[in-house]
């Protein structure tokens, strides 16, 4: 796999953002280039410029473990950062069997996990995929993300929503930060299967169509859904702050759950409830559509 382009931009990126300073060298002079040299990054991982050099022009085939580690510890990098490498490395080298199978078999929800998520109907909930793609949901969760859901452009798909539907922004009340981690994520997976040609039609779909899509993957910035704090409008209970937790399933498919909740007692407690009746009044009158009957009310 060629991948001398993402591994040389990473590297560099990560590179400039470090300052003299916090690698604890001194400064002399005027610095005529951001964070730290090429040279400064050899001494701090042990290995020669030239070597360092080429490694920065994008050739991590066969790197040993010791020198991404150590590159790893000179560039300062987090966590999500440092399996980031690893995963570029791995992408340098041959390219692994059965990649077919294992995306068949990371579109299949087990009955198992749909049952679990459908059974917490009190909590907003879905699966979603790597490419953050949700693939089944129970009923809160798509009354939460009815916009997603509304729009057929988005095929149910995150970073599709959050860069291409118009009413995104209001959806989202911190839509930068949240267009960061989705974008970080989509980086995170081309690192870890870069043969997906969906994720790579994906990405090149975001960044023809959006601008912010396109400035924010120039960055080169990784991220890892976990938990974190959702503020959003809703078009129809308003204002709601949440609690997201993801939840990453323990086989190889990829496939995580994603939950929210409210705090109790709080006003986004009360307006998840009223989300739930809402919820439950359109399905009955969808369902009532269906059937040519007027719901309930309206004999």
């Amino acid at each position: 796999m060629d991948n001398r382009d993402a591994v040389s931009a990473f590297l560099r990126s990560r590179r400039e953002k470090i300052t003299p300073e916090q690698a604890g060298l001194p400064v002399y002079g005027r610095r005529r280039v951001p964070g730290l040299r090429r040279g400064e990054v050899a001494a701090l991982a042990g290995v020669s410029v030239e070597y360092y050099t080429r490694l920065e022009r994008g050739s991590l085939r066969g790197v040993s473990d010791s020198v991404l580690d150590a590159l790893a510890h000179a560039l300062r990098l987090d966590d999500t950062e440092r399996a980031y490498l690893y995963d570029l490395a791995r992408a340098a080298g041959p390219a692994p069997a059965a990649r077919t199978r294992q995306r068949t078999a990371r579109q299949t929800v087990r009955a198992s996990v749909l049952r679990i998520v459908e059974g917490m109907p009190a909590l907003p909930a879905y699966v979603m995929n790597n490419r953050l793609d949700t693939l089944a949901a129970n009923e809160l969760g798509r009354a939460l993300y009815a916009p997603m859901y509304d729009d057929p452009a988005c095929r149910g798909n995150v970073a599709r929503f959050a860069f291409l539907n118009s009413g995104a922004g209001r959806f989202y009340r911190d839509w930068e930060p949240m267009a960061r981690f989705a974008v970080g994520a989509l980086r995170v997976e081309a690192a870890r299967d870069p043969y997906d040609r969906e994720l790579t039609d994906l990405i090149g779909e975001l960044s023809t169509r959006s601008d912010p899509f396109r400035v924010m993957w120039a960055s080169h910035d990784v991220h890892v859904f976990r938990q974190s704090t959702k503020r959003l409008t809703h078009p129809v209970v308003g204002d709601l702050e949440l609690d997201q937790e993801t939840m990453a399933l323990a086989d190889e498919s990829g496939l995580s759950v994603v939950v929210y909740s409210a705090r109790r007692d709080t006003p986004a407690e009360d307006a998840l409830t009223l989300l739930a009746n809402w919820s439950a009044t359109t399905g009955r009158d969808r369902e009532a559509d269906a059937a040519g009957n007027p719901p309930p009310g309206q004999h």
